[in-house]
């Protein structure tokens, strides 16, 4: 008997899978990092795939024009306190579970969101889809680095970084043609299929390090608090300082001064606590606080840019969601193409001057595109979208690496939330500052143009005139006063456009300087990418 147990012992240890098994550490590889790409890639797409069907949104849900851009500012401010917070959850749940409970709340949370029948229901669980849903943009960023051998770790971050850089791109497209298609709340129907496949990928192949449940003694409850005021008290000043007239807001100002004190409260406990919820050490590393803000820089080119065109073909062409959509398309198809571009040319460049690249190409992009006219549409765009994306890709690709090469391996998880935090600060900083500059200067080119239009009385006078005989043609009752009126509409849309120029100058001047900053980083190549010690270690599964 015992030796028949012992035979059938041995036949069921043999038929149990082996976990260090190279076919078995591929696949979870494969899908297992596949589907954390998927869930990342959802969680940024719904940042930007309601900007070209805000109208469509705000009919739906009775909203004022206040109130719709929440829609995506508490997608935002929830997001960006989850990110960091992200490493340690990481750590004390193990990656797997963290990811799964993300995806499967975004989920829940998307369906909520579609079903909104008003816009406090839609902002809360916006808001609610962004907090918990943000927990899977920067765990792919540590598996990427982490779980891969090193002459693989140029594809996965390659890989990951076209999925960072497509998302927001595609989110304008994707959206406005669902909204012509379907209807806006299809925007977040679409989300359950996909987080389903995420769910069953990350559940049955995603087992990637082991959970850490001694992190759960002395959580830092203060810090938490401390770090949830600094980010979230500061994003709301960055989305709503142009609305409010920044300082002269008192409502700002007090956030403005809770923020910077829940910051250095924040930064303090951190450095004094045994345990902090984010590892700061990592900002010791010069090239980690050079790629950080790199990575800020090109999180302001991404989102920014991808917020100035559909603005521009809503408010100065009048294009429909599906027309911006089929003009945007361009810069997701350069980002795709860029990916193995950039691989190849890593094998032959170093990652500093691939940056100095790629940013100089961004930045004479928006150079040109300082002649931008009412008449620019998809053509005359498409030198802008070519170069920008380009450039910005090349810059992603291979500023990860500069970020995380020199960086102990146990510093891993706290860096790349940080680094994901970086891009997102970017983004917010972009949008408050090119909303008021677009407020502010256009308010001021009309201003100029309308003073001059006054002095060559001569001239203005014949517009006037013609426009007025146009007029009484079409029947209109009060002819002159409706040509007085559609010059005052040609002037402001004259003056909005110069300050669209003016937004593209900015960010041109900013990648400039940004290419400058990079040459301060140590040179370094991507073998030098360390690996981490809680995460498997395929290294002779990928062959």
């Amino acid at each position: 008997m015992e030796g028949n147990r012992g035979v059938t012992t041995m036949a069921a240890e043999q038929a149990l899978p082996n976990r260090d098994d190279p076919n078995i550490i591929r696949n979870r590889l494969i899908f297992g990092f596949g589907g954390m790409l998927i869930g990342q890639f959802l969680a940024y797409l719904d940042i930007q795939i309601v900007n070209s069907s805000l109208s469509q949104i705000q009919a739906g849900t009775s909203a004022s024009s206040d109130e719709i851009s929440w829609v995506q500012s508490a997608y935002l401010i929830a997001e960006v306190v989850m990110i960091p917070l992200s490493s340690y959850l990481a750590r004390w749940w193990g990656t797997q579970r963290l990811f799964m409970i993300s995806c499967a709340g975004f989920t829940i949370m998307s369906v909520l969101t579609g079903l909104s029948s008003d816009i406090d229901t839609m902002i809360i669980t916006r808001a609610l889809q962004g907090f918990i849903g943000g927990a899977m943009i920067p765990t792919v960023f540590a598996i990427a680095f982490s779980a891969f051998p090193p002459e693989r770790r140029m594809i996965s971050s390659v890989i990951m970084s076209t999925v960072i850089s497509m998302a927001p791109t595609l989110g304008p497209t994707l959206g406005g043609q669902i909204t012509e298609l379907l209807s806006w709340r299809w925007l977040f129907f679409i989300n359950v299929p996909f987080g389903l496949l995420v769910l069953f990928l990350v559940g049955k192949f995603g087992d990637f390090d082991r959970p850490d449940p001694r992190l759960a003694r002395n959580f830092d409850w203060t810090a938490l608090i401390c770090m949830a005021l600094f980010l979230m008290c500061g994003q709301y000043v960055l989305e709503e300082g142009t609305g409010e007239a920044w300082f002269q807001s008192d409502l700002i100002l007090g956030l403005t001064v809770l923020s910077l004190l829940g910051g250095m409260l924040f930064v303090w406990r951190s450095i004094k606590s045994a345990n902090p919820i984010v590892e700061l050490n990592a900002f010791a590393d010069r090239n980690f606080r050079v790629g950080c803000f790199l990575t800020f820089i090109s999180g302001v080119g991404l989102f920014g840019s991808t917020y100035l065109l559909p603005l521009f073909l809503a408010r100065v062409r009048g294009d429909s969601p599906g027309q911006i959509g089929a003009t945007m398309v361009v810069s997701g198809l350069v980002m795709f193409a860029m990916g193995p571009i950039s691989t190849r040319l890593a094998q032959f460049v170093p990652p500093r001057p691939q940056i100095i690249l790629g940013f100089f190409i961004a930045a004479a992009g928006m150079w040109v595109s300082r002649d931008v006219t009412p008449e620019w549409g998809f053509n005359q765009y498409l030198v802008l979208q070519i170069t920008r994306s380009a450039g910005l890709a090349l810059v992603m690709f291979t500023t990860q690496n500069i970020t995380m090469g020199t960086l102990s391996p146990v510093l891993m998880k706290s860096a790349g939330s940080l680094v994901n935090l970086s891009r997102n600060l970017g983004g917010a900083f972009a949008l408050a500052v090119l909303t008021t500059v677009l407020a502010t200067h256009s308010a001021q080119h009309f201003h100029d143009l309308s003073a001059g239009f006054a002095v060559t009385q001569a001239g203005g006078a014949e517009m006037i005139d013609g426009l007025a005989a146009h007029m009484q043609d079409l029947g209109l009752s009060q002819p002159e006063a409706a040509a007085r009126k559609m010059m005052a509409h040609i002037l402001r849309r004259d003056a909005l456009v110069m300050a669209f120029s003016d937004c593209y100058t900015y960010l041109a001047i900013g990648f400039a300087f940004a290419a400058l900053v990079s040459l301060s980083a140590k040179p370094t190549r991507l073998s030098n990418v360390p690996v981490a010690v809680d995460t498997i270690k395929p290294t002779q599964a990928v062959e």
